[in-house]
């Protein structure tokens, strides 16, 4: 068991995106019920020198200690439930499998109470959202490992002993492997979404690493929001790609460091349906459209490619429009330089119910509170103090008009 365990904390694995495990937690449910609760204990020994491995010596003790406990928890919930021990097993099945739930429900509390009180400590997170993110999702799949620990422990004592690993861990093994690849091909999609980004924004030294701030922005709204992780990734996606479209826009346009003429506005408000355009044919991008098409929607109906008003602007849309306003604003333009973090927030509170969905700038202003926000790189150009206009199409300032002249410029 000791060498099983062993080999099974090198094989981590995700129970969900933001939550690794091993397959030690499931010969860990078995050797409760192999050798004891207390026999636990030297199985989590045989690998705690592997445990953190090259890790700073302070987080290493952390992991130790951790593990310990959240096995001893696991220990005194299991004899608590009167749980069965070796042969025993075999004839109180529905005990082996009441006190194996009561194992890995005190293993998983034990473990989420000690990250939440080092969360709490270090104050860098929210160990509440930890709770509600990480801790209550993985719940049910962790049960589901505590009841493959059963079984391994079932094979064991019903006569095949160690080759009791290979049959229930071999099939994990293959489907780790799946897993795996699947990640593989995701972070594949993201290298080439950033990719495509940056050969973008090489147009405009001004909006440099834009797209990825947007999307990291968006992001942390949608942890606050709390977006089931598909629509996570959706949203962080749309985040990035929101400008996509641009590369359709000719680079005299995007440079000009003056006011804009009517059809050069033109333009700049086709990008949007051209990044439709582009990412068009990209299945896993399916969901991003409407955010990227709609983004520059305004709440009041006055945006623009369809006018929407209100709660008829998607919703991915309406949380893109504020981050994207909000690094503008934070960065150096052609034409003024870069607005203070306060001064930024203090527009878009100004902005609420006319540009922008307030609730999500409230969420925005409390998120950016909590967090803070990394603006743009000092080495940006200088601004220039002889150019007229007073921003550009992305900073939505009130009644600005997106920098436009003319019937452009939209309403007063």
């Amino acid at each position: 068991m000791c060498l099983l365990m062993l080999v099974s904390a090198f094989l981590r694995f995700s129970v969900t995106p933001n939550y690794p495990a091993s397959l030690d937690s499931v010969v860990l449910m078995a050797v409760y019920v192999v050798a004891g609760p207390w026999a636990a204990l030297i199985a989590v020994a045989a690998y705690i020198p592997q445990i953190g491995h090259g890790s700073p010596p302070i987080r290493r003790v952390f992991n130790i200690a951790q593990r310990i406990l959240a096995t001893a928890a696991g220990g005194l919930a299991y004899t608590l439930a009167s749980g069965p021990v070796g042969l025993d097993a075999l004839d109180h099945e529905l005990r082996a499998i009441v006190a194996t739930m009561a194992a890995t429900a005190a293993t998983h509390v034990a473990n989420a109470a000690l990250v939440s009180l080092v969360i709490w400590i270090d104050g860098k997170a929210n160990p509440i959202e930890f709770l509600k993110r990480v801790v209550v999702p993985t719940f049910f799949p962790m049960a589901g490992y505590g009841f493959l620990g059963l079984l391994l422990a079932v094979v064991w004592l019903g006569g095949l002993g160690p080759l009791a690993g290979l049959l229930v861990l071999v099939p994990l093994l293959v489907a780790r492997w799946a897993l795996s690849q699947y990640e593989v091909e995701k972070q594949a999609q993201a290298a080439t979404l950033r990719a495509f980004i940056h050969v973008i924004e090489t147009k405009d030294l001004y909006t440099r690493g834009h797209s990825e701030r947007v999307s990291e922005g968006v992001g942390l709204l949608g942890r606050k929001l709390n977006l089931g992780d598909d629509r996570q990734t959706a949203l962080e996606h749309a985040g990035l790609l929101h400008d996509v479209g641009k590369v359709g826009v000719p680079t005299s346009i995007i440079q000009k460091p003056g006011r804009l003429e009517d059809f050069e506005m033109d333009a700049i408000r086709l990008h949007p349906a051209r990044g439709v355009e582009l990412i068009g044919n990209i299945p896993f991008l399916e969901e991003v459209k409407s955010a990227v098409l709609h983004h520059h929607e305004k709440f009041d109906g006055t945006g623009y490619p369809a006018g929407l008003s209100g709660q008829n602007i998607p919703y991915f849309a309406r949380i893109i429009g504020i981050v994207d306003a909000f690094d503008c604003l934070t960065s150096t333009r052609s034409y003024r330089p870069a607005k203070s973090i306060d001064e930024t927030l203090a527009i878009l509170v100004q902005d609420k119910y006319t540009h922008f969905d307030p609730h999500l700038v409230d969420a925005f202003v409390d998120v950016i509170k909590v967090n803070g926000w990394k603006s743009a790189e000092a080495d940006q150009p200088a601004p220039d103090s002889t150019i007229a206009a007073a921003i550009d199409h992305d900073d939505l300032s009130l009644g600005s008009g997106g920098g436009a002249s003319g019937s452009a410029a939209g309403p007063a």
